[in-house]
């Protein structure tokens, strides 16, 4: 199984690790779930094995429980995506040490071994919820499992697509990234736009997501160029792109290494430079302060203002450094905290309370579930500016009922 494409939250991050003690990150989730919030995440590389989480493998049958309700967590635990899943799953034990919750009881199932069978099994061992799993991909069979028994799943996917009244999408999705950054570009003054789209989702969802945002902010597309990834053909769309002109602005869909490429070619000279927009993708990595091509870039994504004394805490715990994607199991679990203070054991999830107008607040800033269970989550939009990557208009701190 794979991650959704271009799901560059699932990197694990490379930040060094600072010596901050880990309950200091143990009374802030504590406070996130007494304001009545929850929590949420992004992605890059960490170096060394986490210990495995104290979360109960699946036996053949479980103990009885009276007093705990039942949470599946379906993660991968082999295979090329094993770092990921092992990291939510230790992300998730942290959320429980965090607040000392002693109501929950999360069991977790390997989907490298079959994303059905995992699902059935959660399902036949009693469990009330299942988060996951990683990719969308996985979700059709998750939810076959699922539905029959009235069980709700939060996902950590990234596509909006596989969304549904039982079926809640909590990763980070590049559309919302795109429309925030249009809207403030517009703000500037931004008027002719163009775009760089790869082939593929990815590419097809950005465009998508573009469109919507011209005719919701206004502005005028004059050209569009695809390119297939992998390989330099982003450089020839971008000089066919320079080549054309009549834009004042670019939208690049695509990585932040490919965006620096495409940024050189399309602002080789030093008249009529053009405004870069990224994406998602772009979050995390130094590389683009260091392109002169992508100076007064923007891009938007979640704020990092919670982040680091989350990633500091795990590292303490669990000795490495997290991948970005882990929040969204801590968040996740957070979120069940909030939901379980008038859930009754052994009775269906309350899957209504996830609906709240008013959204939670988590590590990465606040977000709710819309009513086709697609997250919203408040975003900043961030400037490449003389080397720096800089706030230029913060997130929203809520949503206000």
């Amino acid at each position: 199984m794979k991650l959704d494409d271009c799901n560059d939250w699932a990197k694990p991050v490379t930040a060094p690790v600072w010596q901050i003690a880990a309950r200091g990150f143990a009374l802030c989730g504590a406070a996130l779930l007494a304001a009545g919030c929850a929590v949420v995440p992004k992605g890059e590389v960490a170096t060394g094995s986490a210990p495995a989480p104290s979360a109960e493998p699946s036996e053949s049958v479980l103990p009885a429980d009276r007093g705990r309700h039942r949470i599946a967590l379906l993660v991968p635990m082999a295979g090329d995506t094993a770092a990921v899943g092992q990291a939510i799953a230790n992300a998730t034990t942290m959320a429980l040490l965090d607040t000392g919750a002693d109501n929950l009881r999360i069991t977790t199932y390997d989907t490298a071994r079959g994303v059905g069978p995992a699902a059935q099994k959660a399902i036949a061992d009693g469990n009330k919820l299942i988060l996951g799993p990683l990719s969308a991909d996985a979700v059709p069979a998750v939810q076959a499992a699922a539905r029959p028994a009235g069980v709700p799943v939060i996902a950590f996917a990234n596509d909006a697509s596989v969304a549904s009244p039982d079926v809640f999408v909590i990763g980070h999705l590049p559309e919302q990234s795109i429309r925030r950054t249009v809207q403030y570009a517009r703000s500037k003054g931004a008027a002719r736009f163009a775009v760089l789209a790869p082939e593929g989702d990815y590419g097809s969802r950005a465009l998508s997501a573009f469109d919507n945002a011209l005719r919701d902010f206004g502005g005028a597309l004059v050209r569009r160029e695809g390119y297939a990834r992998g390989n330099t053909s982003i450089v020839s769309a971008a000089a066919r792109l320079r080549a054309a002109g009549g834009y004042d602005t670019v939208l690049i869909a695509d990585s932040a290494r490919l965006g620096i490429d495409a940024a050189s070619e399309l602002n080789k000279s030093s008249r009529n430079r053009a405004r870069i927009l990224g994406t998602e993708l772009w979050s995390g990595e130094s590389s683009i302060t260091r392109s002169p091509a992508l100076e007064g870039a923007l891009f938007s994504a979640v704020s990092d203002q919670r982040y680091k004394r989350f990633a500091d805490s795990y590292a303490a715990r669990f000795g490495a450094q997290p991948y970005r994607m882990a929040t969204l199991g801590y968040d996740a679990v957070l979120l069940t905290l909030r939901v379980a203070r008038n859930w009754k054991v052994g009775s269906t999830f309350p899957k209504k309370a996830l609906y709240d107008k008013g959204g939670f607040l988590g590590v990465d800033g606040a977000f709710r579930f819309n009513t086709n269970g697609v997250v919203e989550r408040a975003l900043e939009v961030r400037e490449v500016r003389r080397g720096e990557v800089t706030a230029v208009d913060p997130a929203p701190a809520g949503f206000g009922g």
